[in-house]
């Protein structure tokens, strides 16, 4: 049985409507994006979704959610090219790295934000499980990188420049609710910012464009990763959350219920 390397990148806090605005030559390759949503509106309960192996969903009509679920569980038959997995493979422990290195991957994580870091529960089941020393470090991620032809790889990739503040830095950046203090370095833009609320319209519209810019990066180091990848390797491309740019009152994501802050970019598929 031959397998597919699997490349997983999630774009942090990347929302959809970004995304689709963003020049993405590489990831086009791969077909266009879909708007899907995640199961959660911050980083920590999303992935620990994706560690289960269910993926951003659509909102279908009609139909029950079991139904959903049976469904994605089996897409992972096409991402492996393995016909044999079934959602019993995946008891009870709902761990997808643990179905994966069964199959004889060896499974491999980078994460941008620590929120992920290798004292959660999300890293169990990895091989290798790495929580990066800069949070806008995806071209690091990509440069240890390697596809040996006598074992399957499963990289999943948490990549925070698409994260605030969108590589950008210093202590005049407004503080977006939401970072729940996960990045390292950013107590003092929190201290600075106290008290303030609100953003001047101005700043939210550099901020969502610079996200754009960011996206546009990212889409630059995948190019390097599809460079490299042999053409049995299945990627997959999406966030785990969107981010709010003053719409209704609402910044930055986590304890938000608006579309906005659920709305993520996905797309899937091998270049060969």
């Amino acid at each position: 049985m031959s397998l597919n390397h699997i490349v997983f990148i999630v774009l942090d806090s990347c929302r959809y409507d970004s995304f689709v605005s963003a020049k993405t030559p590489n990831v086009d390759r791969l077909g266009a994006a879909q708007k899907r949503y995640s199961y959660a509106s911050w980083t920590a309960p999303s992935h620990h979704t994706f560690a289960m192996g269910m993926l951003p969903h659509t909102s279908p009509k009609d139909v029950f959610a079991s139904e959903v679920y049976k469904d994605e569980f089996a897409q992972w038959r096409e991402r492996t090219g393995c016909a044999d997995i079934a959602f019993k493979e995946f008891l009870p422990d709902l761990s997808l790295p643990k179905v994966l290195r069964k199959l004889g991957y060896r499974t491999v994580a980078k994460v941008s934000m620590p929120v992920l870091n290798k004292s959660t529960l999300i890293s169990r089941d990895f091989d290798d499980y790495k929580l990066m020393p800069n949070h806008n470090d995806f071209k690091g991620m990509v440069a240890e990188m390697e596809f040996p032809d006598d074992e399957p790889h499963y990289y999943f990739f948490n990549v925070g420049e698409t994260h605030y503040p969108y590589m950008l830095s210093g202590a005049d950046l407004p503080h977006i609710s939401g970072l729940h203090g996960a990045l390292k370095g950013m107590d003092a833009v929190a201290e600075a910012t106290q008290g303030k609320r609100g953003f001047e319209p101005g700043q939210m519209e550099m901020l969502r464009l610079q996200q754009i810019k960011c996206i546009e990066y990212c889409d630059a180091q995948i190019g390097r990763i599809m460079d490299m990848a042999p053409p049995n390797t299945h990627f997959i491309v999406t966030a785990d959350h969107g981010e709010l740019f003053g719409e209704d009152g609402f910044f930055g994501h986590g304890p938000i219920m608006h579309e906005k802050c659920f709305e993520v970019p996905f797309v899937e598929g091998r270049l060969g």
